[in-house]
């Protein structure tokens, strides 16, 4: 599965459709931070939902799947994005629940970031709230892949936008556009 260092290779998921599901709905990056997907690989080894209830405050879903939650009354932000290229505009809102998620982590809330697995788009949110906490990009994949799984950022052009920063990686795109 792994490449050197037992860490993924490094590919985007169009790339590589046999990317293995993870092996808990979510984990915690930082305390009060979790990232994490809509389906898992359980102990059994069957696929399983990871159906979100009341266990965060706040909830910031990138993919959007009917039954998966949150209850309603909890804190959701959904804002859709593919698992490839992006234009400003979905930058942009990368950026804006970045953003989101270091507020509510300062006001001591618990936030949950999620894509499909739980690894590329949530990583991108997830590595960009790091940065903005004073971290880097480097230390940010890291951090990530080390509490998420090895194969958490394995799209190429995420981890580009990160060593860009998102504020110059939206301000390229909007010039292309």
């Amino acid at each position: 599965m792994g490449g050197e260092g037992g860490e993924a290779p490094l590919r985007t998921r169009g790339n590589q459709p046999d990317v293995p599901a993870p092996d808990s709905p979510w984990d915690e990056i930082v305390p009060g931070l979790w990232m994490g997907g809509h389906q898992y690989r359980a102990l059994s080894g069957r696929l399983e939902s990871a159906v979100v209830d009341r266990q965060f405050d706040l909830v910031q879903t990138l993919l959007r799947l009917p039954g998966y939650g949150p209850d309603p009354g909890v804190e959701h932000h959904v804002w859709p994005i593919p698992d490839g290229p992006l234009d400003g505009t979905q930058l942009a809102g990368v950026i804006r629940l970045a953003e989101a998620a270091c507020e509510a982590l300062d006001d001591g809330r618990t936030v949950l970031v999620r894509c499909y697995h739980g690894y590329n788009r949530s990583g991108l949110v997830v590595a960009h709230a790091l940065v903005r906490q004073g971290g880097t990009a480097e230390a940010a994949i890291r951090l990530i892949r080390a509490r998420r799984s090895s194969w958490a950022l394995h799209n190429d052009l995420f981890v580009d936008y990160l060593r860009a920063g998102l504020t110059t990686a939206r301000l390229l795109e909007d010039l292309t556009e």
